[in-house]
C-alpha cells in the first residue's frame, strides 16, 4: 500500500496535529463543565474527572498510534475492527461512526455554535431557529466537498487562530481576576450515607463518559492516514502532539470555569465559557468568548466534516456501502453531500444536552472496542506494533469501567446506543444480502 496519496506529498505532522485539536476542541468543553459541577457539585471533582479524562484520551492516542501501524489505512474503527475481529463488527463500528461518530457530533457541535454564536434572545424575528447552525454545516461541506486544498489551508488557519483566541482569553482572565476574587466554592452535598457516596460514584462515572465526548477527537488523524506522509511515523505521532495540546489546553479552561465564579452561577449552564467569562470582565469579556467559541466550533465542524467521507469512501470501496458515495475524485464530493444531509438532519430533530450521553456512550464502547484489536492474535504478530500493552489496557478498563457504572446508575442511557448497534447490524445483513 502507498504511504500516501492525495495532496502533493501528502498530510505533514502538523497538519494532522491540527486536526486532532479541531475535532477535540469542540462544543464538549463548553458546555460539559456545568452539567458536570451540577452532578458533582464540587469544582475540585470537577476538575479531577477533566484530569482522569485526559490520561484516557493520551492512552487512547498511544493505542490508536499502535493500531494504525499494524493497519496504514484510512477508515478509522471500521477497517480496525473488519480486519481483526469480522467485517460485521466492523460495518457496525462504521455504522456508529456514520450516525453517532459524525453525524451526531457535527450536529452537536452546530448547534452548540449557534447557542453561543447567536442565542434565542439575540437571534432576530425574522431568521428560523438553527439557521446559523445549519449554515456552518453547508460552509464546511463546501470547504472540503469542492475546494479541498483551500479546506485544508483554512482548517490550519482557523486551529491557529483558535488557539490564538483561547490563550489570550485565559491571560485575560488571570490578569482581570486577581486570585484573591477567584470565587468557585463547593456546593453542599451529602456525603456522609453509603447511598450517597455511591450516588457520588455515578456521577463521577457518567462525567467521565460526558468528558470523554469532549476528547474523542484524539483518533480524528486515522481516517485520512492513507493521505498522510509516512503513514506509520506520523500519524501516531500526530495523534499524541494534537492530544497533549488538546490536555494542556482544557485542563486551563477547565480551570477557570469552575473556579473563577460562585459555582452556582455557571452550574447546569449549557453555556458555561460565556457565564464565567461574564462573571471575570463582564458583558465585553463575554461577548469576545463567545466570538472565540463560534470560531472553535466551527472548526470542529469543518474538521469533521473533512473526515468522515473518508470512512464512508472507505466502505464503499469494500462493498459495505453504495458505490456512488466514492465518488468524487481526490475528496469523496458524493460523500461529504450525504454527511452535509444528515448532520443538517440531526440537527432538526435533536437537542443539546440529549445528544450529550447518548454520544459519549456510544463512541465509547466503540473506540474500547477497536483497541481491544491490539490484543487480536493477527494483530499482535504485526512487525510494526508497538509491544506494550499498558496504553491500551488503561484506555479499555476506564473506559468501560466509567461507561458500565453510569448505565448501572442510569440504565436509560444505554437504550439508543443499543438500538443504535442494532440496526447497524441489521443493515449489515441487508447488505450481503443484496449482494448475493
Amino acid at each position: 500500500m502507498s504511504e500516501s496519496k492525495g495532496f502533493g506529498r501528502g498530510f505533514g505532522l502538523w497538519t494532522l496535529a491540527f486536526l486532532v485539536v479541531a475535532n477535540m476542541v469542540g462544543a464538549g468543553v463548553f458546555t460539559t463543565s456545568g452539567f458536570t459541577l451540577q452532578s458533582l457539585g464540587s469544582p475540585r471533582l470537577v476538575l479531577l474527572a477533566w484530569v482522569v479524562g485526559g490520561v484516557i484520551a493520551l492512552a487512547g492516542a498511544a493505542s490508536y498510534g499502535q493500531l494504525i501501524r499494524a493497519m496504514p489505512e484510512s477508515g478509522g474503527e471500521y477497517v480496525f475492527l473488519s480486519r481483526a475481529v469480522h467485517p460485521l463488527v466492523g460495518f457496525v463500528a462504521g455504522w456508529v461512526s456514520l450516525i453517532a461518530g459524525f453525524t451526531g457530533a457535527i450536529a452537536f457541535a452546530a448547534t452548540a455554535l449557534e447557542s453561543y454564536a447567536m442565542p434565542a434572545n439575540l437571534r432576530p424575528a425574522w431568521l428560523p431557529a438553527n439557521s446559523v447552525a445549519v449554515s456552518a454545516v453547508i460552509v464546511g461541506a463546501l470547504f472540503h466537498g469542492f475546494k479541498p486544498r483551500i479546506g485544508v489551508i483554512f482548517q490550519n488557519t482557523s486551529v491557529l487562530l483558535k488557539l490564538a483566541m483561547l490563550a489570550g482569553f485565559l491571560a485575560m482572565a488571570a490578569v482581570m481576576l486577581p486570585v484573591d476574587q477567584w470565587q468557585g466554592g463547593v456546593i453542599a452535598i451529602a456525603a456522609s450515607s453509603a447511598s450517597a457516596e455511591r450516588s457520588v460514584i455515578v456521577a463521577f462515572a457518567a462525567a467521565l463518559v460526558w468528558i470523554s465526548l469532549s476528547y474523542s477527537g484524539f483518533n480524528a488523524a486515522v481516517y485520512i492516514a492513507e493521505e498522510a506522509r509516512e503513514i506509520k511515523q506520523t500519524v501516531p505521532k500526530s495523534l499524541l502532539l494534537g492530544t497533549s495540546i488538546v490536555v494542556v489546553l482544557y485542563l486551563l479552561l477547565n480551570f477557570v470555569f469552575v473556579y473563577a465564579p460562585p459555582s452556582d452561577r455557571v452550574a447546569g449552564k449549557e453555556d458555561i465559557a460565556a457565564a464565567a467569562a461574564a462573571w471575570i470582565g463582564g458583558h465585553r469579556l463575554a461577548v469576545f468568548v463567545r466570538v472565540i467559541i463560534s470560531v472553535a466550533l466551527f472548526t470542529s465542524v469543518s474538521s469533521m466534516m473533512m473526515a468522515a467521507p473518508r470512512v464512508y469512501r472507505k466502505m464503499a470501496d469494500d462493498g459495505m456501502l453504495p458505490k456512488f458515495l466514492a465518488n468524487g475524485g481526490e475528496a469523496p464530493r458524493v460523500a461529504v453531500a450525504v454527511q452535509a444531509g444528515l448532520a443538517i438532519l440531526f440537527i432538526l430533530i435533536s437537542s443539546l444536552q440529549g445528544l450529550l450521553s447518548y454520544l459519549g456512550l456510544t463512541l465509547s464502547i466503540t473506540a474500547a472496542c477497536s483497541v481491544a484489536c491490539l490484543f487480536a492474535p493477527s494483530i499482535r504478530r504485526s512487525p510494526y506494533l508497538h509491544p506494550s500493552t499498558l496504553p491500551p489496557t488503561l484506555y479499555i478498563v476506564f473506559t468501560l469501567g466509567a461507561a458500565a457504572i453510569m448505565t448501572y446508575g442510569e440504565p436509560k442511557q444505554l437504550v439508543a446506543s443499543v438500538l443504535t448497534f442494532l440496526v447497524g447490524a441489521m443493515a449489515y445483513f441487508i447488505t450481503k444480502w443484496r449482494q448475493c
